[in-house]
């Protein structure tokens, strides 16, 4: 039986930005690195504008998972319900805060439905979400290619009403 943690939820705010980098970073570099080669990892890490990634952050619906008050994951997705990034720290994967961070997103948002370009790592997760592959596509990151899967899944609660 998983032992139960004490996981808040709450939305990002800008002081959160320099901890969630260094979280997205370390969780490439350590949980993907097993579908992914090192040239691979260092273009998905390298490759990022911080700019364009905090301005994400910022225009998203994001949220920030917390334990004991120490950041330990994060997710965004906008208004059309693309769900952008999630990632957890490599020390807390497999404690079910992606699903508490998805659950979260996925309940308050409007959309018809949702949308991830999932890693290789996460699509079993997307999967067991309900999300289905819609094709494969190769990501040209610092002239290094990525795979990533389009993945798809209807707001079932939306549809209900």
């Amino acid at each position: 039986m998983k032992k139960k943690i004490d996981l808040e939820i709450r939305p990002y705010v800008e002081a959160d930005l320099k901890i969630i980098l260094q979280l997205f970073k370390d969780t490439i570099y350590t949980v993907n690195k097993k579908d992914y080669d090192s040239k691979q990892l260092a273009a998905w890490v390298e490759g990022i504008n911080v700019e364009k990634f905090k301005t994400s952050l910022l225009c998203h619906e994001t949220l920030v998972a917390c334990i004991n008050h120490q950041i330990v994951g994060f997710a965004d997705m906008d208004k059309t319900g693309y769900l952008d990034h999630l990632y957890v720290h490599k020390d807390h994967q497999r404690k079910g805060i992606a699903s508490a961070l998805c659950d979260a997103l996925e309940k308050q948002s409007k959309a018809l439905g949702f949308e991830t370009h999932s890693s290789i790592t996460a699509c079993r997760f997307f999967e067991k979400r309900g999300y289905k592959i819609i094709k494969k596509q190769e990501v040209l990151r610092n002239d290094t290619y990525l795979t990533n899967f389009v993945m798809k899944k209807e707001n079932f609660t939306i549809l209900k009403k």
